[in-house]
């Protein structure tokens, strides 16, 4: 969404939270005021999807850093978001709440612990890739996944694509992050 300068604060934050802060408490604490002020513009746009899917990134990028049981609260309330714009704006930010939602059936934990399941995140993870086929984050989150699963080949071929993907103008933080991120997955691959 060309011009909107609070969601380009967001991404701007949320990118400066997960790439440019140590992790431990000064990250914690970063996501904590990067889902504050989410959470103000949210206000201020009831129901704005794009500004959703950021609160619920952040909110899941927060149960990331905290870890533990009481990360999984987190997860849940960003799933519940995620869903909630998938269910009336599912191609918002070219697919992201489909990539997001993807990725946290992967990484949280399955029954009985959590609502962590590997068929559902590579149905999300799929429909991410339709919408957005070259771009950064769903072809990295889909490697990461198929990494994970042990499916070195095929996750070779999505990391690649995100490698290879545009940058994004207004976000170049998160692009250098990404492509460390990518860079780190296809060095422990076979």
């Amino acid at each position: 969404m060309a011009g909107n300068a609070p969601l380009q604060q967001v991404q701007k934050k949320w990118a400066e939270c997960q790439y440019s802060t140590p992790d431990g408490d000064e990250k914690e604490q970063c996501f904590h005021r990067a889902i504050a002020k989410t959470s103000i513009y949210l206000d201020r746009e009831p129901g704005n999807p794009e500004l959703t899917v950021w609160l619920a990134i952040n909110k899941a990028s927060l149960a990331g850093a905290q870890g533990g049981f009481g990360a999984l609260s987190l997860a849940k309330e960003a799933k519940s978001l995620l869903e909630g714009v998938i269910a009336t704006s599912p191609q918002t930010l070219d697919g992201s709440a489909y990539t997001s939602l993807g990725s946290l059936y992967y990484k949280v934990p399955g029954w009985p612990i959590g609502f962590g399941d590997d068929d559902k995140a590579e149905e999300m993870l799929k429909k991410a890739l339709e919408i957005n086929p070259k771009g950064i984050d769903p072809n990295y989150f889909y490697g990461d996944f198929l990494a994970e699963e042990g499916r070195d080949k095929e996750a070779k071929v999505y990391l690649t694509r995100a490698m290879q993907a545009s940058p994004r103008p207004d976000r170049p933080l998160a692009d250098k992050g990404r492509k460390l991120e990518i860079e780190a997955t296809l060095g422990r691959l076979k």
